[in-house]
């Protein structure tokens, strides 16, 4: 936190009587912040240059807080303290200005607001400093009195040590260096990564994914929070495009969207149906959306009536969507996109909310549908109850560096065998983070899944690949 902004918010807290921030502002020496600036520049270029920052980034108000987060390795922290201090700046600017003295009381509180929430970040990123240098907590307060002191004791004395410079990154778990075959019937996805631009850095979401999934397969889509599973499906669908080739019976789905689209069906979690409509009304609109314009009325009235009955409502048809059950309902969200006929179909959570019967009832209804030709990719928060009408699971896991990885892509029960667990809840368990209740097992897998491909690509048969990675870990584990 500069002093010189400090001292202005203090001094108007202690002065209400002043009808005229400028005052106040102008009573405290700007050569005295001007040197505040250069002597906590001079402090913590040591300390910038033990933790593998450049030595100016010291001298810049804002960039200095932003990089102190760096070196507690809390970047997140930092760039909100950057966004913090030049917003607190902004404000004391403002107040410079002849504005009338209710909005100078409303920029004083604003201002306020933030220093607050400046030194609960601030706080944070102290306490990842004493991590990162094996530090007691006690410290915490040495660097909220006297940072700058205390960054140039930290930075001048060779007892202070940082155990990883502000520019180590986590090491990554190891890459396939594989490619799915693009011309290959069915789906075909080869995501080399997906990122994802924010203040000051570019973060990877996903990587290093390939795959073929056949037609007629369902998959179960596996992963903990932030793994990147709704990223995985944004990327294939092409809503939100990766660096990325994706086929659909090799056709691409970026560069001939137009060609494709009608084969792809996204169903969200949540649902977007107006509750005054009635069934057929509903069904009827996604027809005219949805259908190409050269197939006739009567071709789309036909397919409208074909659908209500696949999915059991005919007999609703005449029914307000207000006035249906909640797996009514989600069988005629399912419908709207299944009017197409897609041969790629999406699902988002389809049960949620749903009770284990009726729950069970839809995901026949998409074994169903994946019978007939199609793949069926679905997200379930709850599959082990619904797991057997799977064909392959798809595991995705953060690594170390928060990545979303391929940890595994097969047959069900392969998985199983595979992660040496007995259900996907408890895969879950072993992928996800320790600090998300899991196991922290994912750069472990996400590697082994790597050697699999790698043999699969080689010749291998997928059983016999997961085999001799199993074995190979097996034998490692002996060994130690």
């Amino acid at each position: 936190m500069n002093d010189y902004y400090n001292t202005c918010f203090y001094d108007i807290q202690e002065h209400p009587e002043e009808n005229h921030v400028l005052s106040i502002l102008t009573d405290n020496n700007p050569i005295a912040a001007i040197l505040d600036i250069i002597i906590s520049g001079a402090c913590f270029m040591t300390f910038f240059r033990k933790c593998g920052l450049k030595w100016w980034q010291a001298w810049i108000p804002c960039i200095k807080s932003y990089c102190v987060g760096l070196c507690a390795h809390r970047e997140k922290e930092g760039r909100i303290l950057f966004l913090l201090e030049a917003f607190i700046y902004i404000m004391l600017i403002l107040t410079l200005c002849p504005l009338p003295d209710t909005v100078l009381a409303v920029l004083a509180l604003i201002t306020m607001v933030l220093v607050i929430i400046e030194i609960i970040q601030v706080i944070r990123v102290y306490s990842g400093l004493c991590e990162v240098f094996k530090r007691k907590k006690t410290w915490i307060l040495s660097w909220l009195l006297f940072s700058s002191l205390t960054a140039l004791i930290w930075g001048l004395s060779s007892k202070f040590t940082p155990s990883a410079a502000a520019t180590d990154k986590d090491k990554e778990a190891d890459i396939s260096g594989i490619e799915a075959d693009k011309e290959a019937e069915g789906l075909t996805v080869n995501i080399e990564k997906r990122t994802a631009h924010q203040a000051f850095s570019t973060n990877t979401l996903l990587k290093d994914i390939h795959m073929i999934i056949p037609k007629g397969h369902m998959v179960l889509l596996l992963g903990g929070s932030g793994a990147g599973k709704t990223t995985y499906l944004n990327a294939v669908t092409g809503y939100e495009k990766a660096d990325a080739i994706i086929t659909l019976d090799s056709i691409n789905i970026y560069k001939e969207y137009d060609q494709i689209k009608y084969e792809l069906g996204f169903v969200p979690q949540q649902e977007l149906m107006r509750g005054n409509d009635t069934v057929i009304k509903t069904l009827t609109d996604a027809a005219n959306i949805r259908l190409p314009a050269s197939m006739s009325h009567e071709e789309k009235k036909q397919r409208v009536m074909d659908v209500l009955e696949s999915f059991g409502l005919s007999m609703l048809q005449n029914t307000a969507v207000e006035k249906l059950s909640g797996g009514q309902k989600k069988r005629l969200s399912i419908s709207i996109e299944y009017i197409s006929d897609p041969s790629l179909f999406i699902l988002d959570e389809p049960d949620s909310g749903l009770d284990g019967v009726v729950a069970r009832s839809l995901f026949e209804k998409l074994r169903e549908i994946a019978d007939h030709g199609k793949i069926v990719i679905v997200i379930t928060h709850t599959p082990d109850r619904v797991i057997d009408l799977f064909d392959d699971v798809i595991v995705l896991a953060k690594d170390s560096s928060r990545t979303g990885r391929l940890a595994y892509y097969g047959p069900v029960d392969t998985a199983r065998r595979y992660f040496a667990r007995g259900n996907m809840e408890a895969i879950l368990r072993t992928i996800n983070q320790k600090e998300e209740g899991g196991e922290g097992r994912a750069d472990e897998y996400v590697s082994s899944y790597s050697r699999v491909a790698r043999l699969v690509d080689e010749g291998k048969t997928f059983d016999d690949a997961v085999d001799e990675v199993l074995a190979s870990k097996n034998k490692e584990a002996a060994d130690e």
